[in-house]
């Protein structure tokens, strides 16, 4: 199964403009930029796959292209990521489109390679994505987040055969934060998705629905026109798993990564 990872990356982003050029400190004092460091985490991903930058914005490209990335250049319309993979559909042979949004660095590889594994072995999942139990840390992190009235992580819940049945930015099920259960019962959902090219091109022919514009989840335009994703459930060995949603998060990256 021929497999291409895209990297879908806007400048103008609402929440935090021009984040895939923040600059992450590294262990070593050096900086990166964001776009980079999640181009290296999809190098890392274990197999013969095609890696491409999808971005609208020269600065990205010219960015990218300067560490030595592939670069497809797509139109400024594309209101999300899945958006701007399916544009760049035509710039690319594959049987299966990875889509590894460009504010994950942390992504491990092996979340990227469970979903490219449960799309190889089930032929009729057309969308794929994966979904992280949450650790106290991590939800902490959620719960901090939200009484600050940040929109940080999103989580997500399922059915008995890890079918979506919903995701938000929401903390989601609610816990009594007396009673809180071991394990949490709450799942981070990781801004990741595989797609047949057919769902990616059946997904921009359906008008952006009404949950999918409150939540800002493109995710959601699957379930409220009747199609399964598929979850994924991953485990993170020990590694804290975060992405960078607000330039609060830029902190806690840098903690991981011994900045």
């Amino acid at each position: 199964m021929k497999t291409a990872i895209l990297i879908p990356a806007r400048y103008a982003s609402t929440r935090y403009p021009g984040k895939p050029l923040a600059e992450l400190r590294q262990k070593d004092g050096t900086t990166k930029t964001l776009i980079q460091m999640t181009w290296e985490a999809a190098q890392q991903v274990a197999g013969d796959h095609a890696i491409h930058v999808a971005t609208d914005d020269a600065r990205i490209r010219d960015t990218a292209e300067g560490f030595g990335a592939s670069v497809l250049m797509t139109s400024s319309e594309a209101r999300n990521g899945t958006e701007r993979c399916a544009e760049a559909l035509d710039q690319v042979e594959a049987d299966l489109i990875v889509n590894l949004q460009g504010d994950a660095p942390l992504t491990p590889p092996w979340f990227v390679e469970a979903l490219i594994d449960r799309m190889a072995q089930d032929a009729t999942a057309q969308v794929a994505t994966p979904v992280l139990r949450c650790d106290r840390q991590t939800y902490e992190m959620f719960t901090e987040d939200r009484r600050n009235g940040r929109v940080g992580g999103t989580t997500a819940v399922f059915d008995r055969n890890l079918h979506g049945l919903y995701f938000s930015k929401e903390v989601i099920p609610y816990i009594d934060p007396g009673k809180l259960p071991d394990p949490i019962p709450v799942f981070h959902h990781v801004g990741v998705y595989a797609y047949r090219p057919d769902a990616l091109r059946a997904y921009t022919t359906w008008p952006e629905g009404t949950l999918e514009r409150r939540e800002g989840l493109e995710q959601l335009r699957f379930l409220e026109n009747g199609h399964t994703v598929a979850c994924v459930e991953v485990d993170a060995r020990g590694r804290l798993f975060w992405e960078l949603n607000n330039p609060a998060d830029v902190a806690r990256i840098e903690s991981v990564l011994g900045a």
